[in-house]
């Protein structure tokens, strides 16, 4: 098999949709259904059940799925570590960040690279789908998150920065008007928050009681931080950011109110403990010795 074969086999056995599938690998639809068919016919079986309504992998499929996966990312591992090593490069460090990539934070990057030019230094906007899992996965190797975090198998290093917080509403919102908002008043309006992140650290960002102990309600859940503000700038919710967005929206009918009585987020750097090595330890040593950002 062609590695772009097998490539388009493993997307759509992960999608089970040839739409997606062809959207995400950036090619036709013919073109996925084309891959499908040369390798059925030279196994001489089918790899995929397809309907009008679904797609489902055979047995057969199966199969094939379970001994391409690793085969497909080792291979995929070995020529990416020899694109690099043809550019003089002997390691790559992925970082993900849940805040924004702050020009503010930049200096970290710029000294890191200064320091380390034979590491390829790579730095990522996240959604908020799944971090810890992605971390787990070998996705990234470092993310930059908010605090607390008691993941027992996930390392917390330094601080990269610490922020303020501040209400989101629109230019009409009953709240529009006020100089500072409270905690209490969040419990007579609607919410939104990540999907699938664990209590305790959503609790954090946007607590589940007001200090008198109503429950602030969350309308719905979303996948980044586009949808949030999307949500706020129609009126159907109202949302407590760090302040550092201000920095990257300046929507005419968003107000910003700060909220004096919710505590400031901390972002720290984040690792597998079992997968911490020279380049996720000279990060963060930098970090440390050029000291966090305060917003």
């Amino acid at each position: 098999m062609e590695l772009r074969d097998i490539e388009i086999f493993l997307v759509l056995a992960e999608e089970l949709h040839f739409g997606r599938t062809a959207e995400r690998l950036r090619v036709s639809q013919a073109r996925v259904s084309q891959a499908v068919k040369k390798q059925e016919r030279r196994i001489g079986a089918l790899l995929f059940e397809r309907t009008s309504r679904s797609v489902r992998l055979t047995d057969v499929g199966r199969q094939l799925r379970d001994d391409l996966q690793p085969v497909y990312v080792g291979l995929h591992d070995s020529l990416e570590r020899a694109r690099l090593a043809a550019r003089g490069i002997t390691g790559r460090l992925r970082v993900g960040m849940m805040p924004f990539n702050l020009v503010d934070v930049h200096f970290y990057w710029r000294a890191f690279r200064a320091r380390y030019p034979q590491w390829e230094l790579q730095v990522r906007q996240l959604t908020y789908d799944d971090p810890f899992g992605r971390l787990r996965a070998g996705d990234m190797d470092v993310m930059v998150l908010w605090l607390p975090l008691e993941e027992p198998d996930l390392t917390v290093g330094p601080v990269v920065c610490t922020d303020s917080r501040i209400l989101a509403v629109t230019s009409d919102h009953e709240l529009a008007g006020r100089t500072s908002a409270r905690l209490e008043m969040f419990g007579d309006f609607q919410h939104a928050m990540p999907i699938g992140i664990p209590d305790y650290w959503e609790n954090k960002y946007l607590p589940f009681q007001t200090p008198g102990g109503k429950r602030i309600e969350r309308l719905e859940k979303v996948s980044n931080a586009d949808e949030l503000i999307n949500l706020v700038a129609m009126g159907d919710i109202i949302h407590g950011f760090p302040s550092h967005v201000t920095r990257y929206w300046g929507m005419p009918n968003i107000r910003w109110i700060p909220i004096p009585d919710l505590p400031s987020l901390s972002y720290v750097m984040v690792w597998r403990t079992d997968a911490e090595n020279d380049l996720v330890r000279a990060l963060a040593d930098t970090v440390r010795e050029l000291g966090p950002v305060n917003f």
